[in-house]
């Protein structure tokens, strides 16, 4: 992760005892008899009515859900011209045909347990994987050295240069940073470092699978959400932007998916 991607996490340094994120990744909740209360009186009245009668007859109860918020559109999917970047590099296929990625858990947070960041990485790769692109993850074995075309995931104060994470695709390593998330947990302790974890990975993974420029459209997981020069990403709610930790998404949207669909040579969905 390059430094100005460094950078723009520092919001969450910033914000202390706030975790303004929960709400916005917490998903809508179903409509069922225990929100019934919150609706307005009459209109409540109806909608149990509703769900009794329905129940007695035997019918299916139809569940509505909480209206989507607009971040979870645009994660959710790609529209005509949403797909733009910074210029700061040129996409193009993936380092392999084949992708394989294996978590070395040496060295890592102690809060971060072997087995909740394999986990993240499999995630990562299983949801990058829908860009037509095929990828593994193995399991390490410490002791054995990783075949030459394997992409090592590991914790190295060198390899990412002091930032969250950097990728290096020569070296086919993704490189964590500790010393970015212990000063993560130290500045913030409320903030949930699983979610900054995950998508440090979900974004250093992307470059891997093609993706070089980074979005300028805020939700995208491979997103940078200002230029250093004034120039900021585009959202289709620019006040939820700003009213929210981290707007960018902890694992790729649809528009990264289409971005890494044509980086390979895939028609568009």
């Amino acid at each position: 992760m390059p430094e100005r991607m460094n950078t723009v996490l520092n919001c969450i340094l910033r914000s202390k005892g706030k975790d303004q994120q929960s709400s916005i990744h917490r998903k809508p909740v179903a409509a069922d008899l225990l929100t019934v209360c919150c609706l307005p009186r009459r209109k409540a009245l109806r909608r149990l009515v509703g769900a009794v009668v329905a129940a007695v007859l035997g019918c299916d109860v139809l569940i509505v859900s909480g209206a989507e918020s607009v971040r979870e559109q645009e994660i959710r999917e790609c529209r005509t011209g949403e797909i733009a970047t910074w210029g700061d590099g040129l996409d193009r296929p993936a380092i392999s045909s084949k992708l394989s990625f294996s978590y070395k858990p040496a060295n890592a947070p102690a809060e971060f347990s072997p087995t909740l960041v394999a986990g993240m990485v499999a995630k990562a790769a299983a949801e990058w994987s829908k860009c037509g692109v095929s990828v593994d993850v193995l399991v390490w074995v410490d002791g054995a050295r990783p075949a030459p075309d394997v992409v090592v995931v590991q914790w190295s104060g060198k390899g990412s240069a002091g930032n969250f994470g950097l990728a290096d695709l020569g070296k086919r390593t993704l490189s964590l940073g500790r010393s970015a998330f212990e000063l993560l947990r130290t500045r913030n302790p409320t903030h949930d470092t699983r979610e900054t974890l995950q998508m440090v990975i979900s974004h250093e993974m992307g470059h891997f699978f093609g993706l070089m420029a980074h979005s300028r459209r805020c939700v995208d997981v491979l997103s940078y959400y200002h230029d250093a020069k004034g120039e900021k990403c585009f959202s289709r709610d620019p006040s939820q932007v700003r009213a929210v930790t981290e707007y960018r998404h902890v694992l790729p949207t649809a528009c990264d998916i289409e971005r890494c669909r044509a980086a390979n040579g895939m028609l568009p969905r």
